[in-house]
């Protein structure tokens, strides 16, 4: 199966048993990185896993390697990623320390789940389409300059009137620039690694587009809020992991999203230099 195969269209519904675990699995998302309950958060992970078993034992669907897509399979796959990623805290940092938390946990979220569902499973579930989607259209050349247009006009004032810039370490050094640069890039390609073609991917081969769109936004925008879009972040983290799904879905390119998210995070990086340099020359008007 590729990254985009799933049960028809037609047969996909979101009110089916299915609905249990994979809301179990993405809400735990808020209760691990909003609310920080961890031992709360794991639990629902495993009941996600657990209620998932009984829905394919319900509809006679087999766990490991069946040519249906298995709920358990990939809620599991999903548990694991949320796992691996809350066993380090979130907080921004840019010491060295920090670099190698990050690397093996948001690595191996991503590096699991993909082992796991290629080796074990055998089910080819996630795959990273970088050359997908053929050439981009005029709509999606526009859209890259919308999305610089809409980060310049929105992101300082969020960052700077919210104060949720604090939650970043103070940038006031050309090696601690570097390293915050390094740093919102490498999370940035992260986001859409797991976030689109791991949760998001997983979860649509069962339900409808518009539903596993949804739920892979709740997961999304919990990291993000650990991460340090609080305030009335989610305002703006909500719309943004939305359409990062429906890009995937209209162009098949990890590129595209990829370049989607990168140019916003250049925003968010100026932002965040003028934010703790508020005496520097600077291009932004708050």
């Amino acid at each position: 199966m590729t990254a985009h195969t799933a049960v028809p269209v037609r047969e996909r519904s979101t009110w089916t048993p299915k609905l249990i675990p994979a809301l179990l699995v993405c809400l735990a998302a808020p209760v691990l990185f909003v609310v920080q309950i961890v031992w709360l958060g794991w639990l629902l992970l495993a009941l996600a896993v657990a209620s998932g078993v009984l829905v394919d034992r319900r509809i006679g669907v087999g766990l490991v390697r069946s040519r249906e897509p298995s709920i358990a399979r990939d809620v599991s796959l999903v548990a694991i990623g949320q796992f691996i990623v809350s066993l380090i805290p979130l907080h921004a940092e840019l010491d060295n320390a920090a670099f190698l938390r990050f690397t093996l946990a948001l690595g191996g979220a991503v590096v699991v789940p993909y082992m796991i569902s290629r080796f074990v499973y055998r089910d080819y579930a996630i795959r990273f389409p970088w050359r997908g989607g053929g050439r981009w259209t005029w709509w999606q050349w526009a859209w890259l300059g919308g999305v610089i247009v809409l980060g310049y006009l929105i992101l300082p004032f969020y960052f700077i009137t919210s104060g949720v810039y604090m939650n970043w370490p103070v940038v006031n050094t050309p090696d601690l620039i570097a390293r915050l640069f390094v740093g919102v890039g490498a999370v940035g390609i992260w986001d859409e690694l797991f976030f689109i073609c791991t949760v998001f991917v997983l979860l649509r081969r069962h339900f409808p587009d518009v539903t596993a769109n949804l739920l892979q936004s709740i997961v999304f925008v919990s990291f993000l809020w650990e991460l340090g879009y609080q305030a009335w972040g989610p305002l703006l983290t909500v719309p943004f992991a939305i359409v990062q799904g429906f890009l995937f879905l209209k162009t098949r390119s990890l590129w595209y999203v990829v370049t989607v998210h990168l140019l916003f995070d250049a925003v968010v990086f100026g932002v965040l230099v003028h934010a703790h340099n508020p005496g520097a020359a600077s291009i932004f008007l708050v």
